[in-house]
Order: structure tokens, then C-alpha cells, then sequence
């Protein structure tokens, strides 16, 4: 009985090894799996760099459909400034244009040189949100306590997925004074 045992043993063992090995192969394989998942979802329309411009076009105004802009503003941990949109939220119809004017001020007494960096919620939808004249192009430099009123002007391409209603636009400005004082 205890060689039987010994056997049962062994074989538990084997099988507890073989588990953990393809547990962690399991583990190691899901990067690659999780990159080419990914990119069966976006094979639809390449993602462009989010601050590349882009001309203005003549789209095809959509009537029926009103997709939900929202504006969302923050700073950099490190960023001494005063920021926010003009408007918290926007309907718009695909392939009509519109501008919304972002306020930012330095708080600061010395000249400080920032950059805004946009994302999206949900992210595919950044393929479809066309910024023809944006704030965020380019670094922005504000004199000692300067305010400023800066526009984005923006269509949604009408070849937009139906399933998006809603589109999150958040911006967060990073103060590179020092960054840019170093270079």
C-alpha cells in the first residue's frame, strides 16, 4: 500500500510542476497575446499622433447622430498654474466644427514655459477627434502671472463608430520650465 502511495505521490507532484510551469508560461505569453488582441481591435483606423494638425474639411455634417464631448483639465503635480475649459461638456454632430477656449494662467512671478498633452476615453475614439488649430501643438510660454484664453478647434469625423455616444477629452498641463532651461 505505501508503494501505492509513493506512486500517487509522485504523480500529484508531476502534476502540481506541470501546472506551475504553464501557469507561468500562461503568464509570460500574455503580453504578446494581449499586443496582437489589441491590434485586431485598432486594424479599423490607425491611431494618429495626438498632436499632429490637420487640415479643416469639408465633411458631411450627420444630423441624426450627437456624440457628447466632455472636457476634462488637470496639472501636473508640479504645475503652478490656473487651468480649465470654457465649457465642461459639448453635443456636437459629426462633421461640424467647433472651437472651445481653454483659460490657463501662470501663478507664478517668473516666466514659465508649459505643455498640454491630451488622451481620450474611450482611446480609439482619438482616430476620429480631428483638432485643426490647438493649444496644444506647441509648448505655450506665459509671462510672470500672464492669463491666457487659447482655442481648440475640432471636428469629430463623421466615419465615427455608431456604438460611441460619449467622447472624454482630458487635458493635463506639465510645467518644462526647467526642463527647457537644462537643453
Amino acid at each position: 500500500m505505501s508503494d501505492n502511495l509513493g506512486k500517487k505521490n509522485s504523480r500529484l507532484a508531476l502534476t502540481l510542476l506541470l501546472v506551475a510551469v504553464a501557469m507561468f508560461g500562461f503568464g509570460y505569453a500574455l503580453v504578446p497575446i494581449y499586443d496582437v488582441l489589441c491590434e485586431w481591435k485598432w486594424i479599423e483606423r490607425d491611431r494618429p499622433d495626438d498632436i499632429k494638425k490637420v487640415p479643416e474639411t469639408a465633411y458631411k455634417v450627420d444630423k441624426n447622430r450627437e456624440i457628447n464631448v466632455e472636457f476634462m483639465t488637470t496639472l501636473n503635480e508640479s504645475t503652478p498654474m490656473e487651468f480649465r475649459a470654457e465649457k465642461k461638456q459639448l453635443k456636437v454632430h459629426p462633421g461640424e466644427y467647433h472651437t472651445v477656449n481653454f483659460y490657463a494662467e501662470n501663478k507664478t512671478g517668473k516666466v514659465m514655459l508649459a505643455r498640454a498633452i491630451a488622451s481620450f476615453s474611450p482611446a480609439v475614439t482619438s482616430s476620429y477627434f480631428e483638432k485643426t488649430q490647438c493649444f496644444c501643438f506647441s509648448e505655450q510660454t506665459f509671462k510672470a502671472k500672464e492669463a491666457k484664453i487659447m482655442p481648440m478647434r475640432f471636428v469629430i469625423n463623421p466615419e465615427l463608430p455608431e456604438q460611441y455616444k460619449t467622447i472624454t477629452l482630458s487635458y493635463t498641463f506639465f510645467d518644462n520650465t526647467e526642463r527647457s532651461e537644462k537643453n
